[in-house]
């Protein structure tokens, strides 16, 4: 007899990211008014723009007090420059990272590793960090002046995203800080919001 599966609650859905300071929040929104969106284009809102780093998918809430102190590993703060707005595959709005800074790609690959050594699976594509500002973004034309966003990276953080009706993002640790402040959730006057698969997002 197979097992029943696991409540949903008793695992979280996790990723790494970037997470930007309230003047880099306010210059990715203000990248994303620059586009000619299509009528069906789903925008990102403010409150939940970010770097993805690692997705870590569903992960046991069991794992939680190992993997939390597992993901401290060495920092050294260097800022990314956001210089190219795209149109992926799927209709996904981004804003790409170019070059990636080496110091980017040392945390990339520590975090890695800390992820395998808790036996949790990591991806094998290379690094291609980008902010997703929409989806089913369709015909929607990026601006057609050079971007240039610079983005000093002080930490990193922890994020799960919850399901309705709770929802939104909600940081479980910062990095490197000390004293981080968990479970505060990302909102704009206090409001929590819905959740997008962090999956597919920068």
């Amino acid at each position: 007899m197979q097992a029943a599966p696991a409540d949903a609650s008793e695992r979280a859905r996790l990723f790494i990211a970037l997470w930007p300071d309230a003047d880099v929040r306010a210059a990715l929104a203000a990248c994303g008014e620059r586009w000619q969106w299509t009528a069906g284009a789903a925008r990102v809102r403010p409150e939940r723009l970010h770097l993805t780093l690692h997705f870590l998918g569903e992960v046991p809430r069991t794992l939680l007090p190992r993997l939390r102190p597992a993901l401290a590993v060495p920092f050294q703060p260097f800022t990314t420059t956001l210089s190219r707005a795209a149109l992926w595959r799927g209709g996904v709005a981004v804003l790409e990272a170019e070059p990636v800074p080496a110091k980017m790609r040392q945390l990339y690959a520590a975090l890695g590793e800390a992820l395998r050594q808790l036996g949790l699976p990591v991806e094998e594509r290379p690094l291609r960090p980008h902010v997703t500002l929409a989806r089913r973004a369709g015909a929607s034309l990026p601006p057609p002046e050079p971007l240039r966003l610079r983005w000093p990276a002080q930490g990193y953080a922890l994020v799960e995203s919850r399901p309705q009706p709770e929802g939104g993002y909600v940081l479980l640790q910062r990095y490197p800080e000390p004293g981080a402040v968990e479970g505060r959730r990302p909102s704009v006057a206090g409001r929590s919001t819905n959740p997008e698969d962090p999956g597919n997002s920068g």
